[in-house]
């Protein structure tokens, strides 16, 4: 019998991936998922058998009832807590935890997974939440986890609460599959961005503004300016050496900024990890996104992959939905390790039921 499982915040999937199937970990059905991304919602729902429903996670508490489930994953919205939020204090955004925890109480769950930045360890919120989940008889044990250090391509931190009601033993974090230092740890080194990006071939479609991309792995249109700009930048190069190979074409704001952006306008190395994929990783002035040879930022296709998503996976919306909901995942190998930990924990308890 499969343990049930209610994803909240669960954009296009990423935890549903790592929880539900077996190249990931897998053993749990996701039953139902909630979001307040439309495109989000539907990507869910083409690649889950389990109800998606788009709708503020508040209102939809107020008028429905919550569905039973063994355990309650999701992440509520981080920007709140995010560094690259300027204006973290008071931002509303931190209470749709709340909302999370009641619906665990609701549901029966023993368990709950709740994701976040790597901030959040730190953070007088990560108390309030331990606090309001012992309200429900949740004891709450935290920690951050490197998707890189669980097969994920990608070197990505973020905290990682469990709270448990009524088990037998504490449920422990993931013990790492995969490692920086694979001589010291005798563990298989981490996965690079040659491992799952090198076997694509050079993108020849060109995107078309305004419509929904059909190939995931199509490129941007740029200004012969920003090629240019592309080929200034050498192998784990960045706006450092643009500036400096090519001042004359060099945007004036990043020439009078000394300091600080090492990774904006960078290439991504073959042999490391992707650094952490965010929701415009089209865009190399945003971070180190470009190809690591290739003269464009990297596709849609290469994100995704550089998430973990498969192939297979189906994506729904525009080119700026669907990078949305890339950049927003829990990579999908990071969640099925969580989630064999969670299974270790409840069988027992679903046996005995």
């Amino acid at each position: 019998m499969s343990l049930r499982v209610i994803d909240l915040f669960s954009g296009a999937g990423g935890m549903s991936l790592g929880f539900e199937d077996g190249r990931f970990g897998g053993g749990f059905d996701v039953v139902f998922a909630l979001d307040n991304d439309p495109s989000a919602v539907e990507t869910h729902n083409q690649n889950f058998s389990g109800e998606a429903v788009c709708a503020d996670i508040e209102n939809w508490l107020d008028e429905h009832k919550v569905p039973a489930a063994d355990v309650v994953i999701g992440g509520p919205p981080c920007q709140g807590f995010s560094l690259l939020n300027k204006q973290r204090d008071g931002d509303a955004r931190r209470a749709l935890w709340e909302p999370f925890i009641e619906i665990a109480n609701l549901s029966g769950a023993r368990m709950f997974v709740m994701e976040n930045v790597a901030e959040l360890y730190k953070s007088p919120e990560a108390d309030d939440i331990f606090e309001k989940a012992a309200e429900y008889g949740f004891v709450c044990s935290k920690t951050i986890l490197n998707a890189a250090d669980y097969g994920a391509p990608q070197t990505r931190k973020r905290t990682i609460i469990f709270g448990w009601r009524n088990l037998s033993f504490e449920p422990m974090f993931p013990t790492p599959s995969h490692s920086a230092s694979p001589e010291e740890t005798n563990l298989p080194r981490w996965r690079t961005v040659r491992d799952v990006i090198s076997d694509l071939p050079k993108p020849t479609e060109t995107e078309i503004a305004g419509e929904a991309p059909l190939d995931l792995h199509i490129k941007r249109n740029p200004t012969a300016k920003s090629i240019e700009r592309y080929k200034a930048v050498p192998p784990g190069g960045n706006r450092f050496d643009l500036q400096r190979n090519a001042p004359e074409i060099t945007p004036a704001c990043w020439i009078r900024k000394k300091s600080g952006g090492t990774d904006l306008f960078g290439r991504l190395w073959w042999d490391r990890p992707s650094v952490t994929i965010r929701t415009e990783f089209f865009k190399p002035e945003k971070g180190r996104y470009l190809h690591p040879d290739q003269h464009r930022p990297i596709t849609h296709r290469e994100a995704a992959r550089l998430m973990g998503f498969p192939d297979d996976f189906i994506f729904v919306g525009s080119k700026v939905e669907i990078a949305r909901q890339i950049g927003n995942a829990v990579p999908p190998a990071l969640a099925g390790a969580i989630a064999q930990e969670v299974k270790l924990a409840l069988m027992p308890l679903k046996k005995s039921a």
